[in-house]
């Protein structure tokens, strides 16, 4: 197959701000290479990987859609490079069998009823905003079989629920290294903005008393400073947004993940990550986490919002096997098993339209 795959025009593959999403499309990218497939990606300026075809795009960035609420009008800077990109794949789409967006902006969707190769939508966030879920519900419509989602959780936040395919997700776990035995430290890992719920992970080290690793991209540093000042006797210390193999070695040493997520997550990859490590994982039982995350096989699930259940997890963690938690990773998130559901899915969507 040719592939066009097409990245978020929030920001570069490389600056850290598209977190999961970057390193999705980079691994399916790989994925997809490896198994004969011609691939190439659209993105923004300044997304030069080192043996992936890429053609950068320049423009201005959008804004991350976190911050908009539900009903706000969805808005294109000037000199959009979300229309630039989407203006170069309306020139080559012929050379290409499927097109695969992984953004999530009303562009695309609106777009893709008019363009003559399918276009297929990998979603990457739950419902968050009133004129996208009305561009999604078209799309399903008009072309159906075209929206994919990470999990059953994120697709229920759309009223077309059903039209979604569920793909789950994958990493390389060859770049994971299995740690049996752990420190005392906890570790959180995400982009650093309110919809993240930091401050309980804060509450946690606070109450606890042991030490919290942070990792991510730092999008709010306000809130950050807040959270600081909020919780003084918390041990916190950044670690900043690091390349795998640095962030795998860091967490690996760590005893649990913390994820404290006040929105619904689409899926939640660092928790398999995590899991790759050997390290359990403590989330709130809230959207993809909770299709990822064992209660007493690979961590704990705990009520959204309530702390002192993050608080009482932390305490029973060590009775948590972390090869068990090595072997889920494997068993259910290897990349040649994400690269088959894919696969499917492009095949289904060609032969549809064809």
């Amino acid at each position: 197959m040719r592939l066009l795959f097409v990245s978020s025009p929030v920001s570069s593959l490389n600056s850290g701000r598209l977190g999961g999403v970057a390193l999705n499309l980079k691994n399916i990218t790989r994925t997809m290479v490896s198994r004969g497939h011609e691939v190439k990606i659209v993105a923004p300026k300044g997304s030069a990987i080192a043996g992936l075809p890429i053609q950068e795009i320049a423009g201005a960035l959008q804004p991350l859609i976190p911050e908009p609420t539900y009903h706000d009008p969805v808005l294109m800077p000037e000199d959009a490079v979300v229309a630039h990109m989407w203006d170069y794949i309306r020139e080559v789409e012929q050379d290409y069998d499927l097109i695969v967006d992984f953004g999530y902006e009303w562009l695309p969707f609106y777009l893709s009823p008019f363009l003559q190769r399918p276009v297929l939508h990998y979603v990457c966030i739950s419902s968050w905003n009133a004129v996208m879920d009305q561009a999604i519900n078209r799309v399903a419509q008009l072309c159906p079989g075209t929206l994919g989602a990470h999990t059953q959780a994120q697709a229920e936040t759309y009223a077309v629920a059903d039209s979604f395919r569920i793909l789950s997700s994958g990493i390389d776990l060859d770049q994971y290294q299995f740690v049996p035995k752990s420190g005392k430290t906890l570790a959180w890992a995400g982009r650093i903005s309110p919809e993240k719920g930091l401050e309980d992970a804060f509450a946690v080290a606070q109450a606890t008393n042991l030490p919290l690793q942070v990792f991510g991209y730092l999008q709010d540093e306000q809130y950050w400073q807040s959270l600081k000042r909020s919780y003084p006797q918390a041990q916190v210390e950044y670690k900043g947004f690091l390349p795998t193999a640095e962030f795998q070695q860091a967490l690996g040493q760590c005893q649990a993940l913390i994820m404290t997520h006040k929105w619904v997550e689409a899926f939640g990859r660092v928790a398999v990550e995590a899991l790759a490590c050997g390290v359990p994982v403590i989330s709130y039982d809230r959207g993809g986490p909770r299709e990822i995350v064992e209660t007493e096989q690979t961590g704990f699930l705990v009520p959204p919002d309530d702390v002192p259940a993050l608080v009482a997890a932390v305490g029973k963690i060590s009775a948590i096997d972390r090869a068990n938690c090595r072997s889920v990773a494997d068993r259910r998130y290897s990349l040649p098993a994400y690269g088959d559901r894919l696969e499917q899915w492009f095949t289904d969507v060609m032969n549809f339209y064809q």
